[in-house]
């Protein structure tokens, strides 16, 4: 498939969003790829329901923060909607609590595409939503849209009608645990955005990724600026042990991804083939995770990657690698900041580097 197919499907859905003006007192979170089932054994939320709905409760709600939902919210392709209204309740009840406060955006994602052909459903439905910021464009999506059939039938001016007008069959085999085509699809989504000048926010591939990188080529980076503390630091000092503490920390779960490559390297290399990243792609991960669930959050003018997780319960290198640690009260849940920018610095380096 070209490049060139995708970048116009692409531009076609960066035209035809909603668009938001984000100002100093502006506060979004991204949670994408919930897959709210029946609340059984085969339902993907099931082990984190608890902690998405203290996390939306406690603190995004109160917190005032638009929630913006990035497709893949309900799993349509193994159960029916009445079944997951059942079982999900008490997460409905938190998006209506949104939606009342003018504070829900709902984008579809290819497991909840179905919703469009529903005449019932609750909240207004989003392919795409655009946040400008200083005269920059933040592109929020869910990115199924890079995939090959989407991006054959162009996906706003042909997919939609042509599949959504009579019963849906769209393919959802688990693009989330096929390395090869996650990271062809973060690939193209990376090559559009550079080429469109644009900071683009995804889920789909279930993949945390903060200004382009991986966590695996974070935790190289961090690996790399800790050998050099430990080379600066005294010999047998408190400062020299930490660092050389936390080098095991990150060592050993490197070690764990890279046994899980399976020979596809999750690194800069499938996205850019020059000496320069750019910061433009960014991913707001699952809600499905084993360990806890990701998000991305906005706040004035930063952007921030956070990790969910039960207090106790999340691996070692994000105990270590957190900037900031935050308990929700009375719940036991923890919020790990583990990346933060300035936006004004990644649009800088887009538009000079790109």
């Amino acid at each position: 498939m070209r490049f060139s197919d995708f970048l116009a499907s692409f531009a076609e859905l960066l035209e035809s969003a909603p668009r938001e003006e984000l100002g100093p007192q502006s506060r979004y979170v991204f949670l994408s790829d919930l897959h709210m089932g029946d609340g059984g054994p085969r339902d993907d939320l099931a082990p984190n329901g608890e902690l998405v709905a203290a996390v939306l409760a406690r603190w995004y709600l109160e917190r005032g923060y638009v929630l913006v939902l990035n497709g893949d919210i309900e799993d349509l392709s193994k159960f029916r909607m009445k079944e997951i209204r059942r079982a999900w309740g008490q997460l409905y009840a938190l998006f209506d609590a949104f939606a009342e406060r003018g504070r829900l955006r709902k984008i579809v994602g290819n497991h909840d595409l179905a919703l469009l052909r529903r005449e019932d459903r609750p909240y207004e439905l989003l392919h795409a939503l655009a946040l400008e910021y200083g005269g920059r464009t933040i592109l929020a999506f869910h990115g199924h849209q890079s995939s090959r059939i989407f991006i054959k039938h162009k996906y706003l001016s042909d997919f939609v009608v042509r599949y959504l007008a009579k019963p849906l069959k769209v393919p959802n085999a688990g693009i989330s645990t096929d390395s090869k085509r996650r990271f062809k699809a973060e690939r193209r989504i990376y090559r559009a955005s550079k080429r469109l000048g644009i900071l683009t926010i995804a889920g789909h591939t279930h993949r945390p990724l903060f200004e382009s990188r991986s966590k695996y080529d974070s935790l190289r980076w961090s690996i790399e600026e800790l050998l050099r503390e430990y080379a600066a630091a005294t010999p047998g000092s408190e400062a020299r042990a930490g660092a050389a503490s936390l080098i095991a920390t990150y060592r050993s779960e490197l070690e764990r991804l890279g046994r899980k490559r399976r020979g596809a390297g999750p690194s800069r290399g499938l996205y850019e083939e020059g000496p320069l990243l750019i910061p433009c792609m960014f991913n707001s991960g699952c809600a499905t995770g084993k360990n806890g669930i990701t998000a991305i959050e906005i706040e004035g003018d930063s952007i921030g990657l956070v990790h969910w997780a039960a207090e106790g319960r999340a691996r070692g290198y994000i105990e270590g690698e957190a900037l900031l640690k935050d308990l929700i009260p009375g719940t036991g849940y923890a919020r790990y900041l583990l990346k933060t920018d300035s936006l004004d610095e990644i649009f800088a380096r887009i538009e000079l580097l790109a």
